[in-house]
């Protein structure tokens, strides 16, 4: 039995509770959440605490799951790790990539315990079989990417917010949501070398981006479009990837709120006797068991050793330095944000 405690017990933290407690051999026996009073237990007598601190000082904890704000997720990981826990943590792994770097630092020194970040997409039904079909070859060479993820202006994005204050986030809706986006161009693209973007904060004019745009090529040859968005009229997920011998379109996604629409995959197959018109084949997916299968492979490398085959440190690292890449990239926003002085390296 594995002893679990969950740092962050928001609506993130208690999803993710759903799918530790799904497991036997995870037990949750502490949480925390600054919205506590003073510490105490739940009515299932699961103890909570106020400070991810408190919770680490207090518990014997095998394992901690991050569900905190961008400000201290870092911190909180890498406590973890220097108590001898294995640690998930949710994206983005950090606010800068000095934060994130001292926390490959500490993992390297401890070895013999797992990290995992929550990269979730890559586990969704729609991005694995469109893996397994262009690792298959069947569709022949990536070409190019086109990416938009974006969230309608109905969502709350004010004052209030902590996602709009440059201190606690670290950066806007690029950094929040679109580093899915930029986390599956790498998968299926490789690193880039070459990176223009413009990046704004015209519309709703806080200290945060809300729109990112970006046109990459990596060293594998492939170009990707990238648009990340706080204005869509709609929520909205779409990656077109583009083949030698075909194309495949993920649009929607399954989400907890259900506001990304049918989560679908559409495989073209080009054909020299379809005379330019290739064969089209669409699946829908009604399930999402991303979350769960995520957890699941998290709890199989603990238990029998097994790599962290998705949301490694290093990919961690990688995507966010990708994100930061496409700020340096636009000058003004790099002025403004005062990365042309390494703030962020």
């Amino acid at each position: 039995m594995l002893k679990v405690g969950i740092a962050g017990y928001g609506v993130v933290g208690k999803r993710r509770r759903t799918c530790i407690d799904a497991i036997p051999a995870f037990k949750t026996v502490a949480v925390a959440d600054r919205s506590f009073g003073e510490d105490g237990h739940l009515p299932d007598g699961t103890a909570y605490y106020r400070d991810f601190r408190s919770l680490l000082a207090q518990e014997k904890l095998d394992v901690l799951f991050v569900c905190l704000t961008n400000d201290v997720a870092a911190e909180a990981t890498r406590a973890g790790l220097v108590k001898g826990c294995h640690v998930f943590c949710e994206k983005p792994p950090g606010r800068t990539l000095a934060e994130v770097g001292s926390v490959w630092n500490v993992a390297k020194e401890r070895p013999e315990l797992k990290l995992k970040y929550g990269f979730n997409h890559r586990y969704h039904d729609s991005v694995r079989d469109a893996l397994r079909i262009v690792q298959s070859g069947e569709l022949g060479q990536v070409i190019d990417l086109k990416g938009v993820y974006g969230k309608s202006s109905v969502v709350t994005f004010d004052q209030t917010d902590w996602r709009t204050k440059r201190d606690v986030a670290g950066g806007g809706i690029l950094l929040d949501q679109g580093i899915h986006m930029v986390d599956l161009m790498r998968l299926f693209g490789g690193e880039y070398e070459k990176i223009h973007s413009v990046v704004s904060n015209a519309y709703w004019n806080f200290e945060v981006e809300d729109n990112a745009y970006a046109l990459m090529t990596s060293n594998q040859g492939v170009t990707a479009m990238l648009h990340s968005s706080a204005t869509q009229w709609r929520h909205r997920f779409r990656l077109d990837i583009g083949l030698t011998k075909g194309a495949i379109i993920l649009s929607g996604i399954l989400s907890g709120s259900k506001s990304y629409g049918e989560e679908e995959i559409t495989v073209a197959y080009r054909n020299a006797k379809d005379k330019g018109i290739p064969k089209e084949q669409t699946v829908r997916y009604n399930e999402d068991n991303s979350w769960s299968d995520e957890i699941a492979e998290f709890h199989d490398a603990i238990t029998n050793g097994s790599p962290i085959l998705h949301g490694s440190v290093e990919d961690a690292y990688r995507t966010l330095e990708l994100v930061f890449r496409i700020y340096g990239a636009d000058p003004r926003w790099a002025e403004f944000t005062g990365l042309k002085n390494g703030d962020q390296k």
